[in-house]
């Protein structure tokens, strides 16, 4: 097993351990949980999304990777919603088998095997990853949650785009896609940030790994692995190895070759990333199945991002 990758997920199963020994304890009730979750999701996340955009300079970005990833990443995305239908839960399981924990495991792992270089094209997925498989998610939930809304009061048909278009501007003004956006545009007026404020955004935006993996740990504690254990095995098959091929296949048609192409690859071979969970947490839906399979996926990335180095010749 590839001693980077080892030591890049550690951490990870470190913290969900710590939150699962939380909960088996009752140190830390399903109420605050859910007040936690809610902190993870409305302060914590806009601060990390607003500082990795606001570092992104449009003009200087290789349009091969992103374009690669999201390719890939929008077939899967879109096989899972016609797969199981337009709904909360399944834009929940959509996105737990396209979203990757880029930046906690990601990051040093990447700064480990291949230095700057393999920094480069990293940093040009991760921002690119969020706006696009984040904001569809919100689009995607706020969407099916109007139309639940609208069946359960029996809109009328003509009223529908009323409907959609309000669930549209509660997308739009969200907590993830706001700060992306915005973060985006101040990008591109070249303005700094004064120092005080950038430490505290980065340490706000730095507590958000730690806090959702150990709230992930929690939530473990009080759900059956063992009865959502096959869906998160599916869930982990297709995250951990499906959509790396997908990205791999992509970005060898596109004339990628070298550390681009294995970063590319690495990066789509990532376990789950919280935010998945916050989701599930936010709209209420599939919440022990996306835990356990953050939980598996984490496991499975040991052997699956090895394999990826391996074959690339980095192990």
């Amino acid at each position: 097993m590839n001693t980077l990758v080892l030591s890049a997920l550690l951490p990870v199963v470190a913290l969900i351990l710590v939150g699962w020994v939380l909960g088996r304890a009752g140190w830390v009730s399903p109420a605050w949980v859910r007040r936690l979750s809610l902190l993870s999701f409305q302060v914590l996340t806009p601060i990390l999304l607003f500082r990795t955009m606001r570092t992104v300079h449009v003009e200087q970005l290789d349009p091969r990777p992103a374009a690669a990833y999201i390719l890939a990443l929008g077939l899967v995305f879109g096989a899972v919603l016609a797969w199981r239908g337009m709904n909360r839960s399944a834009v929940v399981l959509a996105l737990g088998v396209t979203y990757s924990n880029a930046v906690m495991i990601g990051i040093p792992l990447v700064q480990l095997a291949w230095g700057d270089a393999g920094l480069v094209t990293l940093l040009t997925l991760i921002p690119i990853h969020s706006l696009v498989l984040l904001t569809a998610a919100t689009v995607g939930l706020e969407f099916a949650l109007a139309r639940e809304q609208a069946a359960q009061s029996a809109t009328r048909p003509g009223h529908l785009l009323c409907v959609g278009a309000l669930a549209l501007r509660k997308a739009l003004i969200h907590p993830v896609p706001l700060p992306i956006i915005a973060g985006l545009l101040y990008a591109q007026t070249g303005w700094g940030v004064a120092a005080p404020l950038e430490l505290g955004m980065q340490w706000l935006g730095r507590a958000f790994g730690p806090l959702a993996l150990v709230l992930v740990g929690i939530a473990l504690a009080n759900a059956s692995i063992g009865e959502h254990l096959r869906g998160a095995l599916q869930q982990a098959a297709i995250k951990n190895f499906v959509v790396p091929l997908l990205a791999a296949a992509a970005g060898w048609a596109m004339g990628m070759r070298g550390v681009p192409l294995t970063v590319l690859t690495v990066t789509a071979a990532l376990p789950i990333g919280a935010n998945v969970f916050l989701f599930s947490q936010r709209y209420g839906v599939a919440m022990p199945l996306i835990t356990a399979s953050v939980a598996v996926s984490t496991m499975v990335a040991l052997f699956s991002v090895s394999l990826v180095m391996l074959l690339a010749g980095a192990g």
